[in-house]
């Protein structure tokens, strides 16, 4: 019982205080909700390598802008959720992604100092989100995106553009305390 309350503890402190963006739920579902995020902005990176080696070596190289890799060496603090392009095919570029905070925008922003990671605004727009928890990997981001397109087609939605894995913990966060999302673009009726 001690350990289980000390595991809860530790989890709860690992995620309290990152920020994370703002989003407006358009409607809830029985097992997904339809949000409106409206625009972001991204330190991203690219890769054409498979899930898990994006996931690590993105990740290695935006934390690098973050922990003060550009023309300020300014330290920007960490948000949430860490955003990965999904693509099941292997030859297709990966792209992973830090919100940046909120008091931030492109003009505030330093320069990275890696020609591999560059600063913009996303319109990340409407989607449909499903929560998962334990490890985002690639087996387990294809179940839940498989779950979330019979959802979407149920409810006569038309997906769009990339699916995105949403990582919301630190790396040393253990997977019960886990939350992870899929993001699908919904295109919005006119």
């Amino acid at each position: 019982m001690k350990i289980n309350i000390v595991l809860l503890f530790f989890a709860m402190i690992t995620n309290s205080g990152i920020e994370k963006p703002d989003y407006k739920v358009v409607k809830k579902y029985n097992n997904f909700e339809l949000r409106d995020y409206g625009s972001i902005v991204i330190a991203t990176t690219s890769l054409e390598r498979n899930y898990s080696r994006s996931n690590s070596v993105g990740f290695q190289k935006v934390a690098s802008y973050i922990f003060g890799g550009n023309d300020k060496n300014m330290k920007i603090a960490m948000t949430a959720p860490v955003m990965t392009s999904f693509h099941s095919s292997k030859n297709k570029e990966q792209e992973i992604s830090f919100v940046m905070p909120k008091k931030h925008n492109l003009d505030t922003l330093p320069a990275p100092t890696r020609d591999d990671v560059i600063i913009k605004e996303k319109e990340l727009g409407l989607v449909a989100a499903i929560s998962f928890g334990g490890w985002a990997t690639e087996e387990r981001a294809e179940k839940f995106i498989k779950k979330l397109e019979l959802l979407i087609k149920k409810e006569n939605l038309i997906k769009f553009n990339e699916i995105i894995v949403a990582q919301y913990n630190a790396p040393w966060a253990i997977p019960p305390f886990r939350k992870n999302e899929i993001l699908i673009p919904i295109k919005k009726n006119k």
